[in-house]
Parts: C-alpha cells; sequence; structure tokens
C-alpha cells in the first residue's frame, strides 16, 4: 500500500497537525491534505474524501471535533465545509 492510499497516514496527520495547532484552534481539512499531497491541487484535492472518512471515524472515537460554524457537530449530521479540532486534556 501506498502511503498516500494507508488511513493510518491520513489519521496520524489529523491528529498531529490539530494537535500542534492546539485545543482552542481548528484546522481544514485542505490543510491536512496539502501535508500529505503537496501544494498541487491535483495532488492533494483527491485526498479530501479519504480524510474526510478518517476524520469522522477519529471524532466517533472521541480523539477530534468536527466543527461547522464554530460549533461540534455529530458526525451523521456532517454535510459541507468543516473543521477539525483536537479534543482537550483533561488529565
Amino acid at each position: 500500500m501506498k502511503p498516500l492510499e494507508d488511513p493510518a497516514n491520513f489519521a496520524t496527520a489529523i491528529i498531529d497537525l490539530a494537535a500542534a495547532r492546539g485545543a482552542d484552534k481548528t484546522i481544514c481539512p485542505s490543510e491536512v491534505a496539502r501535508h500529505l499531497g503537496g501544494q498541487d491541487e491535483a495532488a492533494w484535492r483527491p485526498l479530501m474524501d479519504p480524510i474526510r472518512e478518517q476524520a469522522i471515524r477519529l471524532a466517533e472515537e472521541g480523539a477530534i471535533l468536527i466543527k461547522q460554524g464554530g460549533t461540534p457537530v455529530d458526525t451523521k449530521d456532517l454535510s459541507g465545509i468543516y473543521r477539525i479540532a483536537i479534543v482537550k486534556d483533561t488529565r
């Protein structure tokens, strides 16, 4: 499996970039796509759907929040533009 086909790489990039941004801020899924695929839109644009799939999985596992309009949304209600936030560490 090529690195850009491995779902684990998408999940790792989502977690790493969201954590680096901090719990009070969000990242755009396109930031993850550009991080993985480079700046050429033809390379990163096809990554958006698999990134969305992994973001939904991570949100359902409680690792991240998916937000729309600054508010966390249920993944079942997700449609359109969204942003990703790391879950605050409550330890």
